[in-house]
């Protein structure tokens, strides 16, 4: 539990505690388990500081200095940790979601156990993030939002397995659908799994706020793309944002055949891991056409592209 004199003290607000702190440098603050949620401690001086299991959830920590301090299993979803120095804080099993550290300063911290999630903010400075346990070799990183997850893939061998099934197998399906035509769709998406393949399917809304940021991600984790180009010409912006970008992708556009090739569509044809449109006359050309037509070209478009880049 926490120090009765000290609890008082921080209670009593920042400027009060940091004047205590000038007094007696030499004296280490214990607010083990203190309740500090929702408060002002703008540019508090928690250094050296023992806030084991405290919670600072959603306090204001801007300009805070937590060098050195320990933060372990403590609660800081939603704070505020903009400019907040955070050099040597031992961070460990402490729940991290919707931080915001704007400016923060975040060396030789240690996250081991830390759930981080939705980190809001560009920190002035991360490195030396320490992954491992204090009893194995450290392990160091220099992004908080990576180091979970390296961790995970470090020690998961399913995950790492995962993650290799992403890579290479993963379909991205692009289009705007409608109800009738999502059954056709749904139809392509077993063909794909039969393929042992992994569909997934973005299906764009007909009014909506940009959704690029999505398809990029998207993007990232597919080995090629299927454009859908019928009725959907929200389809080509969200293709102009990731082909120019991502020449290792291959997208292999389809369209009805009934319809015209949209006039925008020009712009991708000096891209050559664009492939030229496959146009199916019904559903049941589309499915006979899928494999021969579509997939494989797609696949030996994208092992070309990975190829190149070997």
């Amino acid at each position: 539990m926490a120090n009765r004199q000290h609890l008082d003290i921080i209670n009593r607000g920042v400027s009060e505690w940091n004047a205590w702190r000038k007094m007696f440098p030499a004296e280490r603050p214990d607010l083990r388990g203190a309740v500090l949620g929702r408060r002002d401690l703008r540019g508090v001086d928690f250094r050296d500081s023992d806030l084991y299991r405290a919670s600072l959830w959603k306090s204001d920590l801007s300009d805070a200095d937590l060098t050195n301090a320990d933060c372990s299993s403590v609660t800081l979803n939603g704070a505020v940790l903009r400019r907040a120095n955070l050099t040597g804080t031992n961070l460990r099993f402490s729940r991290l979601v919707a931080i915001d550290v704007e400016g923060a300063t975040v060396t030789g911290a240690y996250l081991y156990g830390a759930s981080i999630w939705n980190i809001e903010g560009q920190p002035a400075e991360q490195k030396d993030l320490v992954i491992t346990p204090p009893s194995e070799p450290r392990i160091t990183v220099d992004n908080m939002e990576v180091a979970q997850f390296l961790f995970l893939l470090l020690r998961n061998e399913k995950i790492r397995s995962v993650l290799n099934t992403i890579t290479t197998k993963v379909v991205l399906i692009l289009g705007r659908f409608s109800a009738e035509r999502l059954g056709v769709l749904d139809a392509v998406r077993q063909r794909l799994r039969t393929m042992n393949l992994l569909p997934v399917l973005f299906d764009f809304p007909s009014s909506r706020q940009t959704t690029m940021e999505t398809v990029q991600a998207l993007a990232h984790l597919a080995r090629f793309v299927i454009a859908d180009l019928t009725d959907a010409k929200s389809v080509l912006q969200e293709l102009q944002g990731i082909v120019p970008e991502r020449p290792t992708l291959a997208v292999q556009p389809i369209l009805l055949a009934s319809q015209e090739e949209p006039g925008m569509f020009d712009f991708f044809r000096a891209y050559h891991w664009v492939l030229r449109p496959y146009r199916f006359r019904d559903a049941e050309d589309l499915f006979s056409g899928l494999e021969s037509h579509v997939v494989i070209p797609a696949m030996v478009k994208a092992d070309e592209l990975q190829g190149k880049c070997v």
